[in-house]
């Protein structure tokens, strides 16, 4: 085979990640078990026969239900017999929210949370997981829809971190941040027009919450906080990859913390 063809057929392969199931026999058996989900994907128009049992089950465990074309079951499985259905499993289990603020009692501190609001590349949410772990954070939320889920590749980019962090995935974020307001935390949304980090009190119960890059923080969302935060620029960038931003913001909390802890 010529070398160049060669080349542009490995480019052609799928690239799979662990977490794929492939096959109805193999989803019934990885729903049994009760293994964690994200997302089960469909063939269109195959919501009949052996499928309907295993639709059913997905939606009464709250598992999103996509329906895509058989050309992308293909390529995504390479080709094999999947049977019109694939199931994408977490790379681990998903927490619940009352589960982060159960850690912030444990260890006798102010609830530290991160959110997640569109982060949809699974390398980005892996590192913002590292630094969220890294920097002491209790928890990180993310959406059911619009966002990156916990696959092998996101597990891979933490670097173990996924092991320690718990991560709570809802299906609404902007009434998870009402809630967590009822609950006394102060959420603040990541934005370029924030108030600076240098001077915003982050010390207390809080909340950040991380967007994407394209779009940032939704506008509801954005709305729903008590208010945004920003780091100041210096360059002629005017914005950093969502996870570095990440990065900063949650060490800076951190500081803040810490500090407040020692009575500085």
């Amino acid at each position: 085979m010529d070398p160049k063809t060669h080349d542009r057929a490995k480019k052609e392969q799928p690239q799979t990640d662990e977490s794929l199931i492939i096959g109805r026999n193999a989803v019934r058996e990885a729903l049994k078990s009760g293994r964690p989900v994200n997302t089960l994907l469909v063939k269109k128009g195959e919501r009949t026969g052996a499928l309907l049992p295993i639709i059913a089950e997905c939606k009464e465990r709250n598992i999103p239900v996509k329906e895509v074309d058989a050309k992308k079951l293909d390529f995504m499985c390479g080709h094999q017999n999947h049977q019109g259905v694939l199931l994408l499993a977490a790379a681990a289990d998903y927490s619940t929210v009352e589960d982060i603020f159960a850690v912030a009692e444990e260890r006798g501190e102010p609830p530290f949370i991160i959110l997640c609001d569109g982060i949809e590349d699974p390398h980005n949410l892996g590192a913002i997981i590292r630094s969220a772990e890294a920097g002491g954070a209790h928890g990180m939320i993310i959406p059911e829809r619009r966002n990156a889920s916990l696959t092998g590749i996101v597990g891979k980019t933490s670097a173990g971190a996924l092991e320690y962090l718990k991560v709570a995935r809802v299906k609404n974020l902007n009434n998870t941040v009402k809630e967590l307001k009822e609950r006394g935390v102060w959420v603040y949304a990541a934005d370029m027009e924030g108030e600076s980090y240098l001077t915003a009190d982050l010390k207390g119960p809080v909340a950040l919450v991380i967007g994407s890059e394209g779009k940032g923080v939704s506008r509801l969302t954005r709305e729903l906080c008590d208010g945004c935060v920003s780091i100041p620029m210096h360059g002629s960038i005017n914005s950093l990859n969502a996870s570095v931003a990440a990065a900063i913001l949650i060490f800076k909390t951190a500081e803040q913390r810490e500090a407040n802890e020692r009575g500085i």
